[in-house]
């Protein structure tokens, strides 16, 4: 399917879904979801209608893959290096937000994750990506403060974002920050 204004690929993925989005690949291959009786007039004049806005994030996606393709991988001794800074790093970060928020918590470990920048397990353990000392000092923090606050709500709630918020203000800032640079953080350390 084609609609002016929109370079990529189009495909129409139907299910029992109500509303209907459009989501981009990171090649540039533009996903539309849609429910399983809709109209296709009623698909193409939703992509008319975003046409500027999907053909922003199709560049901007394609932009992305090229300067990813452009990147060496991390060395195994790089990778490494960053585990042993992490280690060292982490725990004191944790350790003064846990005391802040008074929140207790078990284990911490640090880990060469492909998709993850921390967890929390119902035991309380915290896991982090090495690679969370590569950002800045904050995003490293805000992901701390995110992991430590599934100790109080083990969801992504409302009250699980209060109390983000209460501690760290500036997290949607941080985590936009993830969103747009983790991932050459993450092919770097996968190589893929």
């Amino acid at each position: 399917m084609r609609i002016d204004g929109i370079s990529s690929e189009i495909e129409i993925v139907r299910s029992r879904r109500k509303t209907m989005s459009a989501e981009i690949e990171p090649d540039g291959k533009v996903i539309v979801r849609a429910p399983l009786k809709l109209p296709m007039r009623d698909i193409e004049s939703f992509l008319n209608e975003k046409s500027r806005l999907i053909e922003k994030h199709v560049r901007k996606h394609i932009a992305e893959n090229d300067a990813l393709s452009e990147t060496r991988p991390f060395t195994p001794a790089e990778i490494r290096k960053m585990a042993d800074m992490a280690a060292e790093i982490i725990p004191r970060r944790v350790e003064y937000y846990a005391e802040l928020m008074g929140i207790s918590y078990n284990r911490i470990t640090i880990r060469n994750q492909k998709t993850r920048w921390g967890s929390c397990t119902s035991e309380g353990n915290l896991n982090f990506n090495c690679l969370l000392v590569m950002t800045p000092p904050e995003v490293l923090d805000s992901v701390v403060v995110h992991e430590l606050c599934h100790r109080i709500h083990p969801n992504h709630s409302k009250a699980f974002y209060d109390a983000v918020y209460k501690v760290f203000p500036d997290y949607d800032r941080c985590d936009k920050w993830l969103k747009e640079n983790g991932r050459l953080l993450i092919r770097r350390m996968t190589g893929e």
